[in-house]
């Protein structure tokens, strides 16, 4: 069984690394990703990283995508690509605690299509306006939910985190595991 990854993320890639796992092919899925009227954000995680996978189904291949949103409630921080969204965004999270979705479904062409969601609850430290003006200088809030990425210099605005950490890097590594393996995924030299 082939692997197909529905995403340009290299941080999905190597998460997906991290468990032995390397995708036969990337092919990143081109979808509208704005939210419906109403959607929470689980569900609007969950359609999305389903639409992904099933964008690349295809015989003998098992499709994987993935989606994460940031959220305040039931207001969603989607990727930021401006300064000033990311800006936004850290002065909507500072000092508050919010929740990070991130869906991971498995789609192969004579099956149903398998899907997670996982919620991990984070908290941020209150940040100084220079705490702030430092991360938004470093540019790493660029295309990330919510504007900032755990796994680098915003790790240390985290005061507490209940749920998965690799989940808000973009991919649940224990639900992955357990979708490639229901989907018929074998372990070993010709996979890992």
């Amino acid at each position: 069984m082939r692997l197909r990854l529905a995403s340009a993320s290299p941080r999905r890639l190597a998460l997906l690394a991290q468990i032995g796992v390397q995708p036969d092919e990337i092919v990143p899925a081109l979808l509208d990703e704005t939210p419906l009227p109403k959607e929470k954000p689980g569900d609007c995680a969950s359609r999305l990283a389903v639409a992904k996978a099933r964008s690349g189904q295809a015989p003998g291949m098992l499709c994987l995508g993935a989606d994460t949103i940031v959220a305040l409630g039931r207001r969603m921080l989607r990727k930021t690509q401006m300064l000033e969204e990311a800006e936004d965004c850290l002065a909507l999270l500072s000092g508050r605690a919010h929740r990070v979705y991130t869906a991971v479904a498995i789609a192969r062409a004579d099956g149903p299509c398998l899907h997670r969601l996982v919620e991990t609850r984070v908290t941020f430290k209150r940040l100084s306006r220079q705490e702030m003006q430092g991360y938004l200088a470093s540019g790493e809030w660029q295309g990330k939910a919510g504007g900032y990425a755990i796994q680098g210099q915003a790790g240390r605005f985290v005061r507490h985190l209940a749920g998965s950490y690799s989940a808000v890097v973009g991919l649940p590594l224990f639900e992955t595991a357990c979708l490639l393996e229901g989907a018929g995924w074998r372990w070993g030299p010709a996979h890992g």
